[in-house]
């Protein structure tokens, strides 16, 4: 990685402003489900308060377009990170303004505080806003600090105002470890893997996984597909999969896709058989068929044999790359081909990194995330580096 991290900086007596994603799931009761966001992002912030600076940290939180919208508060998550560093975290009334100022100025080495969600100011994103108001609104964010810091690998895919923007208005621009951390797993899997190299890719949509797709194929030596878009696939194969999601405007490229992998050598598994159901529930009647489905059924699920062929894939493999779940895993009858990968990568002996979103759901919940070499913090960030494409979160970053 070329790119200036924490342990390039003298932060001594400094104040330091951090991006992190703290988009963290919560539940009615606004209380955190799963932290793993938050306790990733502990290194970098222990780090800058041991050096003995103090710290403003600014994160989004869900969709509220550019509008405050209470329940989408960084009140909880300010609260839960004050557990885990007690005494030290502030939480401020909002994202910018002179209240927040005040706070900023106020802050004494080895203090903590919390901005408001970046996305309750339209500017974040640039949205419903000048271009002047964008620039006004990053310059304020720019001055709580001497030295920005990303640590939100995340949304570092974004080009917004906390994660890209501010660079242009701060002197000092670093990576935080968990965004070096993240980038030397995925640059070392796309630029220099271990091979055989295994990408397994699920979720509900090819749309959603094209490019990636394409472009794994100029990478990997094989690709297993799960999830509701194997089921394109299999249409486009000429098999009947009755009610599994299907997006037949893809079914021509889903046929360009298999036709590019065989012209270059790379292996891809569809599931050869799968769990069937006769409605989208866990109460519902089920059944093991093969590759064609009936009428009134739907796939939620690879079944017992698919799950077997990618685990002897997966075995083999000395990289692999997991990216989507395998079916309805949050249903306990359609979680075993989700479970099934998930061991097989534990007992892997290779290089594991598991790409963000439902998948470090899956593997949280099977309980075997100790076991995998990496688990990202960036669905999205870890999908467009697979594609080739620079993040503009880290291409504003100083150099090396």
């Amino acid at each position: 990685m070329n790119k200036k991290t924490i342990r390039d900086v003298d932060l001594k007596g400094k104040r330091v402003l951090m991006r992190v994603d703290f988009n963290v799931p919560l539940n009615d009761n606004l209380e955190i489900t799963d932290d793993t966001r938050v306790q990733a992002a502990l290194p970098s912030i222990r780090a800058i308060l041991d050096q003995g600076a103090s710290l403003v940290l600014m994160s989004h939180f869900d969709r509220p377009k550019g509008k405050v919208v209470p329940s989408m508060s960084l009140k909880p998550v300010a609260a839960h990170l004050g557990k885990l560093i007690p005494n030290v975290v502030k939480m401020a009334p909002a994202t910018v303004g002179p209240e927040v100022a005040a706070m900023v100025k106020a802050l004494q080495p080895g203090q903590v505080l919390v901005l408001e969600n970046t996305r309750f100011q339209p500017e974040e994103e640039g949205k419903g806003c000048t271009k002047e108001e964008q620039i006004a609104f990053t310059k304020q964010l720019a001055s709580y600090g001497d030295v920005y810091v990303n640590d939100a690998f995340g949304s570092a895919h974004r080009a917004h105002a906390s994660t890209a923007l501010v660079c242009d208005y701060v002197a000092t621009s670093v990576a935080g470890f968990l965004m070096e951390k993240e980038l030397e797993y995925l640059v070392q899997a796309i630029e220099s893997p271990a091979r055989p190299f295994v990408a397994i890719i699920g979720g509900a949509k090819v749309s959603g996984k094209l490019e990636v797709l394409q472009s794994l194929i100029q990478k990997v030596d094989t690709i297993l597909i799960g999830g509701g878009m194997a089921y394109t696939f299999l249409k486009a194969q000429g098999h009947a999969i009755g009610k599994s999601l299907c997006e037949d405007d893809l079914l021509d490229t889903a046929r360009d896709i298999l036709a590019n992998a065989k012209k270059a050598g790379v292996k891809i598994l569809l599931p050869i058989d799968n769990v069937v159901a006769d409605a989208f529930s866990n109460d519902a009647n089920t059944q093991v068929v093969g590759q064609d489905i009936a009428d009134g059924w739907m796939a939620l699920d690879i079944g017992p044999q698919a799950t077997k062929a990618y685990a002897a894939e997966i075995a083999k493999a000395k990289t692999v790359v997991w990216n989507g779940p395998m079916g309805c895993f949050e249903m306990s009858k359609f979680a075993a081909g989700t479970n099934g990968v998930c061991q097989a990568v534990a007992d892997s002996d290779c290089v594991s990194i598991i790409g963000g979103g439902d998948s470090v759901s899956a593997v949280n919940q099977s309980g075997l995330a100790d076991k995998m070499s990496h688990i990202s913090t960036g669905g999205g960030a870890s999908l467009e580096l697979l594609e080739g494409k620079a993040l503009p979160g880290v291409v504003a970053l100083d150099d090396k």
